[in-house]
């Protein structure tokens, strides 16, 4: 495997694994582990499907296409018009998660070391330790997230091995697979596999080789799946469903992140358990934010077509970056409650729109070209169009 496709890989495995991935257990305890594995399979194939529908459609277009051309060009203003509300009600809500995230185990951390500082100046500061990065562009993020990626699956391997002989078959049972329909569980495990957004950016890092990127996608969705069982199977065994430190406490928290590191550390009470935990979930954050937040100003760039050097660049990072530091200095709760929003438009952008975008470039527009496609006709696109359209309905009823 070569480096390039390696850093591919580590790419679309740092936007998956994120601040999503500490909110799954949380999430989906009341379906419990059982019914939680059903949803992280059924997710990861409907996502994985999309994303290789995502990438066909960007290939008929030049390189450095972002979402919002790719719309127009196959759907025209209509799609153009709620791709751009869509794409940013998602970017905004998923990095607006990622900093109230970052700054609630930020201020965390710092407290533990004596530390004192507010909550949104925790967020604020965390916003620009990790902005500057992604200010730098691709290759810097692309770098950094290689050794955060490192140091964050070794932990998480090393987490799994601590904690597996603690399991309890009792915490596992707990939970009613009924529930699988919940908003909740739904929307939190499908932003946790959204991943399909750094494809531009990728095809442009790759250069237009679709064999490497074909590859990237694959195996970096597929290694967030085996992480995602494996970190729900030790959380939910481990931490019980009700109580003052359960899951169920956690889900309305503020400070669920910490929450979560402080519960895990108090049930183990393992030193080498509680200073792993802290360690993965602070780069669990970090990727993540670094990934979207790089998804988030190629789309802006490309939407207002502006470039990203000099004033244009400043343009651009403020507008990526101030918005979702405003909306976790006015809602410290913003860490759940946007990643439900965050789902909404997860279904419409990720689940529905690839799909239609098929559709209508291969059979209406004619604008498909054969170099790549991905088989299954027009049985998968119906089949994927009738449950992104199910799972839309369901979140505008839910928001409502």
């Amino acid at each position: 495997m070569n480096s390039k496709l390696l850093g591919g890989i580590l790419l679309i495995v740092g936007t998956t694994i994120g601040a999503g991935m500490l909110a799954l257990p949380i999430a989906t305890a009341q379906i419990g582990f059982w019914g939680s594995l059903a949803l992280l399979v059924s997710c990861w194939v409907v996502m994985t499907a999309c994303a290789f529908l995502f990438l066909e459609v960007n290939l008929w277009l030049p390189p450095n296409t972002n979402l919002i051309s790719m719309a127009g060009a196959t759907l025209g203003k209509p799609g153009q018009a709620i791709a751009w509300m869509t794409y940013l009600l998602l970017l905004y809500s998923v990095v607006s998660a990622y900093i109230a995230g970052g700054g609630d185990l930020l201020h965390y951390l710092l407290s533990l070391r004596g530390v004192t500082i507010s909550p949104p100046a925790a967020a604020v500061l965390f916003t620009v330790l990790f902005g500057l990065i992604v200010y730098c562009g691709i290759r810097s993020v692309d770098y950094v997230n290689r050794g955060l990626m490192i140091g964050k699956l070794g932990a998480l391997v090393l987490l799994v091995v601590l904690i597996t002989p603690f399991v309890s078959e009792t915490n596992l049972a707990a939970g009613e697979v009924k529930n699988i329909t919940s908003m909740t569980s739904l929307s939190v495990t499908i932003v946790a596999f959204a991943c399909l957004l750094i494809i531009p950016s990728l095809r442009t890092y790759f250069n237009n080789d679709v064999s490497s990127l074909r590859k990237a996608i694959f195996i970096g969705t597929f290694i967030p799946l085996i992480c995602y069982i494996a970190w729900d199977m030790v959380i939910m065994g481990v931490l019980p469903l009700d109580g003052t430190l359960g899951l169920k406490s956690m889900l309305h928290s503020s400070t669920s992140n910490s929450d979560l590191v402080s519960a895990v550390s108090s049930h183990m009470q393992n030193k080498t358990v509680s200073v792993l935990v802290k360690f993965f979930t602070s780069i669990c954050v970090a990727t993540s934010f670094l990934s979207v937040s790089l998804c988030l100003s190629d789309f802006l760039s490309d939407g207002f077509r502006i470039h990203k050097q000099g004033k244009g660049s400043l343009i651009v990072y403020a507008a990526t970056f101030l918005p979702p530091v405003g909306v976790v200095v006015f809602y410290p709760d913003a860490f759940i409650r946007a990643l439900s929003y965050a789902g909404l438009a997860c279904f419409i952008l990720m689940v529905l729109m690839p799909p239609l975008m098929v559709w209508s470039g291969r059979y209406h527009r004619k604008i498909a070209k054969q170099s790549y496609r991905v088989p299954g006709g027009k049985f998968l696109l119906a089949l994927l169009l009738l449950f992104g359209a199910l799972m839309v309905s369901f979140g505008i009823d839910s928001v409502i």
